[in-house]
């Protein structure tokens, strides 16, 4: 009994497994306990024909008595490939991110390769320092969520032969594969909507301006209310950071005056939650949009009308797109623009009160 802890510690000893930190065993190890050669091994452990089914069952007896692994660090040497791609993610707890990623791994998997992947917390430098942490571990390619706007850093790994893909937002002063949704025409849309329902005083909360994502749907937002010759006025638009006391106070300023806006156009899934929140303790109906989708939506009173993208899609195009470059296929970088979705479920079609 650990005093300090309270915890009961049973020594292991019933069942404590042979050289337990010493080497790993080898394929001669497995080669002498299955009574074959060396050959015989490699052949029955890379899937190679040859082999007798009984020869072949003694091997894997063997394999699975030491406990073998097969190292796969001579095969890099001579293929020049590592299986593994790194994600370079905005925020790994960003509930959008989920099914991007999950998608990259899904093909990564589909091509035998393993998904490496960590977090920006849009921060350029960590970034950088996240993305050529990866190059530096020899990973085949690299899907990037880019925190920064330059990304000359990653030319020599380029030119090396590392495959690089940005999604969500383009690269910065190169030229690379991007596969984006259409965040100008989602934010017009959703802005729209709110204008086809009688609203002339429509708010704009979105991220901070220099974020690619956020500038685009402003200026979807933008397009919007001149397309209906509405004169835009500053106090209507507010961008910065997504934390929800910012994202509250600004909320709250819009909604106060003796002019309120009478809608809200919310630039993503952080600042819709947060909205939602103030807008419960208001007196007055607001109507909302938000740009991203997000768990529980369609569960409030009224439901979240959003503009939604795919996320999986995105991350499984850019993977996709990735794996092509790997295999020689794609020589021109593109920018593929996946297109959006408008959920009507209550919030975007209440009109201006009274």
């Amino acid at each position: 009994m650990d005093n300090r802890t309270g915890q009961r510690i049973v020594p292991e000893t019933a069942h404590r497994p042979e050289n337990r930190y010493g080497n790993r065993p080898t394929m001669k190890d497995v080669a002498a306990r299955a009574g074959v050669g060396l050959k015989t091994v490699s052949r029955v452990v890379n899937g190679e024909p040859g082999v007798t089914p009984d020869t072949e069952r003694r091997v894997q007896d063997a394999i699975e008595a030491l406990g073998f692994r097969r190292n796969d660090s001579a095969r890099v040497l001579r293929k020049g490939r590592t299986a593994s791609i790194g994600l370079v993610l905005e925020d790994l707890a960003d509930p959008f991110y989920g099914p991007l990623s999950r998608a990259v791994e899904e093909v990564a998997r589909a091509h035998g390769a393993l998904l490496i992947n960590g977090s920006s917390a849009e921060d350029p430098d960590r970034e950088q320092e996240l993305a050529l942490a990866l190059c530096a571990r020899r990973v085949d390619g690299l899907v990037i969520i880019p925190a920064g706007d330059d990304h000359r850093y990653l030319e020599p790994e380029m030119r090396a032969g590392v495959a690089t893909v940005f999604v969500d937002r383009p690269a910065g002063r190169i030229d690379a594969d991007v596969v984006l949704s259409d965040n100008f025409g989602g934010a017009r849309d959703g802005v729209a909507h709110l204008i086809a329902h009688g609203h002339r005083r429509i708010g704009f909360i979105g991220d901070m301006p220099r974020i690619h994502t956020a500038a685009e749907r402003l200026r979807g937002y933008r397009t919007a209310m001149e397309d209906a010759g509405i004169t835009v006025e500053e106090s209507w638009m507010s961008l910065g950071v997504t934390d929800p006391e910012r994202v509250r106070r600004a909320a709250e300023t819009m909604l106060s005056g003796p002019d309120p806006v009478t809608a809200v156009f919310a630039g993503n899934n952080r600042v819709t939650v947060t909205v939602v929140r103030v807008l419960t303790e208001h007196s007055r109906p607001v109507a909302l949009v938000g740009f991203d989708d997000f768990e529980l939506a369609d569960l409030l009173t009224p439901g979240v009308t959003v503009v939604a993208q795919d996320a999986a899609a995105l991350g499984r195009t850019a993977a996709e797109r990735l794996f092509r470059q790997l295999d020689g296929t794609l020589l021109t970088p593109e920018r593929i623009e996946l297109p959006t979705r408008l959920i009507t479920r209550g919030s975007g079609e209440l009109p201006p009160a009274g």
